[in-house]
C-alpha cells in the first residue's frame, strides 16, 4: 500500500503545480508588453494573449507621401512586442515544465 501514499502525494503536488501554472498564465494575459520602432516614433502595446491595446504615432511618421515607412514601423513594433511576449511566456510558463520529461 506504500505506492497510494506515493501516488496521492503526487498527484498533490500536480494539482498544486496546476494552480501555479493556471495563475502564472493569468498575469501573464494581463501584463502589457511594448514594441517600438523608428526610436519609439511608433509604439504597439498588447497583452499576453497577443491583443493589441494600443498603437501610437508620432506625428511627425504620419506622412501621406510615404504610407509604406509608416506600415513598416509598424510591423516592426508590432513584432517586437510579439517578441517579447513570447519570450517572457517561455520563461515563466518553462520553469513548469523543466524537468517533467514530459512529451510535448
Amino acid at each position: 500500500m506504500r505506492g497510494m501514499g506515493n501516488m496521492q502525494g503526487m498527484m498533490k503536488k500536480m494539482q498544486k503545480m496546476q494552480k501555479e501554472m493556471m495563475q502564472a498564465q493569468e498575469e501573464l494575459n494581463a501584463k502589457e508588453f511594448e514594441g517600438t520602432a523608428g526610436g519609439g516614433m511608433v509604439k504597439i502595446t498588447m497583452n499576453g494573449q497577443r491583443e493589441v491595446l494600443g498603437v501610437s504615432l508620432d506625428p511627425s511618421v504620419v506622412d501621406p507621401e510615404d504610407v509604406e515607412m509608416l506600415e513598416d514601423l509598424i510591423i516592426v513594433a508590432t513584432n517586437e512586442a510579439l517578441k517579447k511576449v513570447e519570450e517572457t511566456t517561455n520563461a515563466t510558463m518553462g520553469k513548469f515544465t523543466q524537468g517533467l520529461n514530459l512529451p510535448f
